[in-house]
């Protein structure tokens, strides 16, 4: 194997893949990532067994082959290397020598064949969607997913594919965002998928919002693809908890405000606040939404802010932190909330979003008296 590529392309190959590669693991080639030579040039492959990504890099390819080599000490040197072409060759299996001005490298790699396969996912059976629509529902969901590991199954996002829409959906039991759109010409099939999002992550971090995605699901797999990158992800496995049943359908307490002052004033009393719960009191009345906290280690607060509210005067309490990411998340300068009960769940959504997409978070409130 003998290729030349531009050091700035070979840059963006390794850290469009580097992050799958695992800090730590006792299966030495998991630490490598795979190179290998095509008509075009060069594909760079990586993976930690849960998720896999390859990318293809345009490159000078003077012979054929493919050799796995060290991920994050040929990341180092690349990134350290001038900008010139790089002419990379493999010597036997095991070896590559890395040529750049006047530097020069040898590293010691593994054999291609000990690199694990890719996962089954037939690709002609996919769905197709803009990777703009995909990026909308994982943006407004997945700072939602539990990160305890006691209920495994909250720890991923529920993506729901319909014939005419889909849907997203994460919670840790305290908090649910929840987000759906309209899409035209799927397959018709329809899905119940369960994604870490960690593999979320790298489908926002590797694909722009205007290309084009084939999706398809192997037996416990899911694959995303585009003309030059491919991401594998393991789904999570178990049915989602039903979430519908949490939603409320009957708040009657309404709240419009504005979103930037409701999160200042969070803040504000999120540094008195207790460390371990972050409860604050909000009392909602006609024209004013009054915020306090107690804390008896610390201190006390009070603030108020000008709210448009319908409905009968209300005292709840809620966690400021999910509070705050939630508003975070609001893709518009208004929110509404709704309430029913100091100890039924709230929501909030955006007001005035010129979007197809409908968009609503749900928050548990927390007991004002200890």
């Amino acid at each position: 194997m003998r290729f030349t590529i531009a050091r700035e392309k070979l840059q963006d190959g390794l850290s469009a893949v580097i992050a799958t590669v695992p800090a730590k693991t006792t299966l030495p080639v998991l630490s490598n990532i795979l190179l290998e030579t095509n008509e075009r040039g060069i594909r760079l492959s990586g993976t930690d067994l849960d998720m896999a990504v390859s990318t293809e890099v345009i490159a000078d390819v003077e012979s054929q082959g493919a050799i796995t080599v060290p991920a994050k000490k040929l990341a180092e040197i690349v990134r350290e290397l001038p900008s010139a072409p790089v002419k990379i060759s493999a010597v036997g299996e095991q070896k590559i020598t890395l040529e750049c001005g006047r530097s020069r490298f040898r590293l010691l790699g593994l054999p291609r064949d000990e690199f694990p396969t890719f996962p089954a996912v037939k690709f002609s059976e996919s769905w197709r969607i803009k990777s703009g629509e995909l990026q909308k529902l994982i943006a407004h969901t997945a700072f939602a997913v539990s990160t305890e590991e006691s209920r495994p199954i909250l720890n991923g996002v529920l993506w729901e594919l319909r014939g005419d829409r889909m849907r997203m959906v994460a919670t840790n039991g305290h908090r649910l965002a929840k987000i759906e759109v309209p899409v035209a010409g799927q397959n018709g099939r329809s899905e119940d998928l369960i994604i870490p999002p960690k593999a979320l992550e790298q489908l926002r971090r590797l694909f722009p919002a205007e290309e084009d995605l084939e999706i398809a699901r192997g037996e416990n797999h899911l694959g995303f693809r585009s003309p030059l990158t491919a991401v594998f992800t393991r789904l999570i496995e178990g049915p989602y908890p039903p979430y519908e049943q949490v939603i409320p359908r009957d708040n009657d307490r309404i709240a419009l405000a504005d979103k930037n002052a409701l999160s200042q004033a969070l803040k504000r009393m999120s540094v008195v606040a207790s460390d371990q719960t972050h409860r604050i009191r909000m009392s909602f009345n006609a024209g004013m939404a009054k915020f306090s906290v107690q804390t008896p280690d610390l201190g006390e607060a009070q603030d108020e802010l000008p709210v448009t509210y319908e409905g009968d005067a209300l005292d709840i309490g809620f966690n400021a932190s999910y509070l705050l990411e939630i508003l975070r998340n609001m893709p518009t300068d208004e929110v509404r909330l709704t309430f029913k009960a100091p100890e039924r769940a709230a929501t909030v959504e955006p007001v005035g979003w010129n979007d197809p997409a409908q968009y609503m978070c749900l928050i548990m409130p927390l007991r004002l008296i200890d």
